[in-house]
């Protein structure tokens, strides 16, 4: 299977507390992907990810852009070229504090249900 990337609609990321964001799930349950889903996610200038953790860990590659991530207490900035693991249960926020559409490419268990931008761990997962 081949997707071309800008073919793909965007949703609103509607979990409470983000502000200019939004996603696309570029590989997924509906590609009968096994065992993970590839999203992607923008942050417009001063937009941000709500400050919270679930019960899966992620990976994430900063494409492009300039922002900060909050993991617990602390905070690191990230741009370009970077990867990130976010642990399961750990509290983390991404907040673009650029001029230019912070873009992040994210890996998580097929498992999790990311319908309207709200991801939650499936029942028997």
């Amino acid at each position: 299977m081949i997707k071309q990337i800008d073919k793909i609609d965007w949703q609103p990321v509607t979990m409470p507390g983000a502000q200019r964001a939004k996603f696309r799930i570029l590989i997924g349950r509906d590609d009968q992907a096994p065992t993970f889903a590839m999203r992607q996610f923008e942050l417009e200038p001063g937009g941000h990810t709500p400050l919270h953790q679930h019960n899966y860990e992620h990976e994430i590659v900063v494409q492009c852009g300039e922002g900060v991530m909050k993991e617990g207490l602390d905070t690191h900035d990230i741009g370009p070229g970077q990867v990130i693991l976010v642990p399961a249960n750990q509290l983390h926020q991404f907040r673009n504090t650029g001029t230019q559409p912070l873009r992040l490419l994210c890996l998580v268990p097929i498992a999790i249900d990311c319908g309207n931008g709200q991801c939650q761990a499936t029942p028997g997962s």
